[in-house]
């Protein structure tokens, strides 16, 4: 069954590609506090929601296409995330409007999913010969070359455990994180990358408790915040960061960063 708040997103539905701006194209989801289940008065941890949009076009005031790549950063203090799909269909509204330049682009774009997510949110914009070179490769200790047999695929904390005898600061990811979509089923694949310092996390225990998310049917900011919340409970490390780096689908990536540090992380 679609939740009450998900019954008029255009999530799963077919839908009219609009080709001249229109705002109203955005849709909100509130965004959950996670951590009240966990049973803490206040969030635990910081961050933010990092979205990269790779297929941004409009028209110049003489009518010749224009084209970016765009970086959103939505606030963890928003009270709605943007829905990804009502987000795409307002990218593809610029396709055939008429603006100034990028930056009446970057300040129509600011303004409109400030609102729908109830927040400032920060808006880049790279001409694509332009953009910064921040690929690079994922630091760490990569956990999927582990021997370990798979029973589990969904979701369960239990399957975290730590060697108390042994305290370490440690940086590990795994690329074979695997959710989907609530209302689609639509796989979303991407890499987790988990940097904590406290009692040594077992890595077999840890691969598997992301593997166990294969089945998992939640949005992207919630699927980090269960991970950030279970690791922290169930291992209780001094501190934590987990940046879930999703791979783009449909021109949008998003990539929900938290951690016990107030910091901004790379979008790399």
């Amino acid at each position: 069954m679609i939740p009450e708040h998900l019954r008029h997103s255009p999530l799963g539905k077919t839908s009219q590609y609009v080709t001249h701006y229109d705002p109203e194209l955005l849709y909100s989801i509130p965004r959950k506090n996670t951590w009240q289940d966990y049973g803490y008065s206040a969030a635990p941890y910081f961050g933010v929601d990092v979205w990269n949009a790779y297929e941004i076009s409009w028209l110049n005031n003489k009518g010749l296409p224009q084209v970016a790549v765009g970086e959103f950063r939505v606030p963890l203090s928003s009270t709605g995330i943007i829905e990804s799909k009502s987000l795409k269909l307002y990218l593809n509204s610029f396709a055939q409007t008429k603006f100034d330049d990028a930056s009446h682009v970057r300040t129509t774009l600011e303004t409109d999913l400030s609102a729908c997510a109830g927040e400032s949110t920060a808006v880049k914009l790279f001409a694509i010969d332009k953009m910064p070179n921040n690929i690079q490769m994922l630091e760490g200790e990569c956990l999927d070359e582990l021997d370990v047999d798979i029973e589990v695929y969904q979701r369960d904390a239990g399957l975290l455990h730590t060697n108390d005898a042994l305290v370490v600061n440690e940086k590990l990811y795994s690329h074979l994180l695997k959710t989907n979509c609530p209302v689609t089923g639509q796989p979303d694949w991407g890499s987790l990358c988990i940097e904590y310092s406290g009692h040594a996390i077992e890595h077999d225990g840890l691969l598997k408790y992301i593997i166990s998310y294969r089945q998992q049917c939640d949005f992207h900011e919630q699927c980090a915040e269960n991970i950030f919340l279970d690791i922290l409970q169930q291992c209780q490390p001094e501190e934590l960061s987990v940046y879930a780096r999703y791979l783009r689908r449909g021109g949008l990536d998003i990539n929900p960063y938290r951690s016990t540090k107030n910091d901004i992380p790379a979008n790399f």
